[in-house]
């Protein structure tokens, strides 16, 4: 008998444990209709597409939704039907509650897990930021039309100003919050911005071994290691890709004594700007080793756009080579290229000395290599 009720128990706690599995969502949308649809989405493990989870119905302005369990941290978004935008939230199975806002959908209030407490100091941090910097460039372009230098200058040291301080709370909060996806978050940012390599990985150093494991900490993670490959004073990355004859072509075959690796693609307007410039200092320094290969970002089954954009451009005294993948191109993700324009200038060797050069910037950069080289002949 008391094998018996033994076993029940156990049945009984098995079921108590399923019914507890996982967490639910509830608030409130403000003035919102009966029936009107609250939509909850998530980025799949790639990071790279948002995958819809499920939706329910607002009934007087509350809604509350159970969802799965989750095995680690989601970046997640709730959407209101009818509505442009979304509320972000981190899904780390704590029970969450949502204050949404339709006709201003950002300033909506979340409530609920850690995760949550970092992101909403984050994305405070984002707004407060993006505001002020706003405001000085309005400032900036006013003292310009002005010709106003005193202001200029002091506008501009404000601009430098808010940066430290918004690298300061992002790395305050990296630092306090080890544990948080959202520190990844805060990183993925940074890498699009202003820092080194060197001073993100010591910054991803310090995130716990299990945040290190979520698949958003490991793509940022093989960014950072692109990154780091093509860094000034590395050797660049070697690759072979297809010309526009349709051979192949590999950068140790056309490395001169000064080799300008450039992205950029035909519907690209800030690189068709620059070209005149690369053609410019191509032709002054060629004959003295200045050589040039072109990695063109242009999508599939647009090799006409590119060619011709070669031709107009008055390209074709360099080697050119491209996949065709747009973004995905093999080349452009070995090199961490997220932008275009974007440039490497190499040495010789193939290491790089420089990078993102524009306009005269270039030109002298070229000529000072190049005298170097001669002096050390």
């Amino acid at each position: 008998m008391r094998k018996i009720f033994l076993a029940g128990l156990v049945i009984l706690l098995a079921a108590c444990e399923s019914e507890n599995e996982g967490y639910r969502i509830s608030g409130t949308v403000q003035n919102a209709p009966d029936g009107q649809m609250v939509i909850v989405s998530e980025l799949n493990d790639s990071n790279t597409q948002v995958v819809h989870l499920d939706t329910v119905e607002v009934k007087d302005e509350k809604f509350e939704l159970d969802l799965a369990e989750k095995e680690e941290p989601t970046i997640s978004f709730l959407t209101v039907e009818g509505t442009r935008g979304n509320v972000v939230f981190i899904a780390d199975n704590t029970p969450i509650n949502f204050e949404v806002y339709p006709d201003s959908i950002y300033s909506s209030e979340i409530s609920g897990g850690e995760d949550n407490e970092v992101l909403t100091a984050y994305l405070e941090n984002v707004r407060t930021v993006s505001k002020k910097m706003g405001e000085n460039r309005n400032a900036l372009r006013e003292a310009m039309m002005n010709r106003d230098s005193t202001t200029l200058q002091n506008l501009q040291a404000f601009q430098e100003q808010i940066f430290d301080e918004d690298q300061e709370t992002k790395i305050g909060l990296i630092k306090s919050n080890p544990n948080s996806i959202v520190s990844v978050m805060i990183l993925q940012d940074m890498l699009n911005s202003a820092y080194s390599s060197s001073e993100l990985r010591e910054l991803y150093d310090q995130l716990s071994p299990k945040i290190k494991e979520v698949p958003l900490t490991k793509s940022f993670k093989t960014r950072l290691d692109n990154m780091s490959k093509t860094e000034v004073g590395s050797k660049a990355p070697t690759f072979t890709a297809p010309t526009p004859q349709g051979e192949m072509l590999a950068l140790n075959d056309v490395l001169g004594k000064v080799t300008l690796v450039d992205f950029w693609a035909a519907w690209c307007k800030p690189c068709r700007v620059e070209n005149p410039n690369i053609v410019e200092v191509y032709e002054k320094y060629h004959d003295q080793g200045f050589n040039i290969i072109q990695v063109s970002l242009d999508r599939p089954g647009q090799k006409d756009k590119w060619i011709q954009a070669i031709e107009d451009d008055n390209l074709g005294q360099w080697n050119h080579v491209s996949n065709l993948m747009f973004w995905q191109d093999p080349v452009a993700v070995e090199y961490g290229i997220r932008a275009i324009p974007a440039a490497f200038l190499l040495d010789e060797s193939g290491k790089i000395i420089a990078k993102d050069l524009r306009g005269e910037a270039l030109g002298e950069k070229v000529g000072e290599m190049l005298n170097n080289t001669s002096s050390q002949n």
